[in-house]
């Protein structure tokens, strides 16, 4: 369980009274909004989830998802983690969101607290945010959008170098992940989520780092590890396209 002092610069918004209690809060809120999203993503909507027994069950695990709406977030994390998360609420992953997003109103910018966002300044350079995550690895899963903005056209794009320096300073299992559908259940606008849409998610293997972990901690280093990333995520990307295809059988 992360400790007071990491809760403190995480939410230093936030009082001691909230930070102490933060563990039972999180708890109730995650088993909660998490049991409400599986039942909306597998029963409103037809969420179709490959290569779950990819991803760790431990801390210093580094989901990185293609970004499409602002609830990308609970699908990668319940679809591999729920139900086990009902007793081991620890496991959905800690993810950055944006202030501008989250914070606006006192209620929601609770609840995001409590599941586990990492409140970072959009658009500007935050660079406590890299070091806030890597303290987030320590005790948990850490899920983050590279792309840094959800994609309009739903084309993958560069990852941001940031976070490849994070990776390089941190050497988390990296997972590459890939949505796909959600920009139909919430489309850019949108205020309320729509239901009966298909849904796509696939976890990758493991990304080897191994060839970028002996060179030289820099912005060209950790380019072009993002490079990398991206690249599978891509693929994973043409895998789901690929399923969508109706299959012929042949007769004999």
């Amino acid at each position: 369980m992360v400790d007071r002092q990491t809760l403190a610069s995480f939410y230093p918004h936030r009082s001691p009274i909230f930070r102490f209690f933060w563990p039972f809060t999180h708890a109730v809120v995650t088993n909660i909004t998490v049991t409400i999203g599986y039942f909306f993503f597998n029963f409103l909507n037809r969420t179709t989830v490959v290569g779950r027994e990819h991803v760790p069950r431990g801390p210093n695990t580094l989901l990185m998802s293609n970004h499409q709406t602002m609830i990308d977030s609970f699908i990668v994390g319940l679809s591999v983690y729920y139900p086990e998360s009902l007793i081991r609420p620890g496991l959905i992953p800690w993810n950055p969101a944006a202030e501008e997003n989250l914070y606006r109103k006192p209620l929601v910018g609770w609840l995001a607290d409590n599941w586990k966002c990492i409140p970072v300044k959009r658009g500007r350079k935050d660079v406590s945010a890299i070091f806030k995550i890597g303290k987030a690895l320590r005790f948990a899963p850490v899920l983050l959008f590279p792309e840094g903005t959800r994609s309009r056209s739903g084309k993958i794009r560069d990852g941001r170098g940031g976070a490849g320096l994070m990776i390089l300073e941190n050497k988390p299992t990296v997972i590459p992940v890939c949505i796909d559908g959600m920009d139909q259940v919430l489309p850019i606008g949108a205020s309320f989520p729509r239901i009966f849409k298909r849904i796509h998610i696939h976890y990758g293997k493991p990304v080897d780092l191994s060839e970028f972990l002996d060179r030289e901690k820099n912005r060209e280093t950790a380019q072009l590890l993002m490079g990398a990333i991206m690249d599978r995520i891509r693929v994973l990307k043409e895998e789901i396209e690929a399923s969508k295809k109706p299959s012929f059988g042949t007769g004999s």
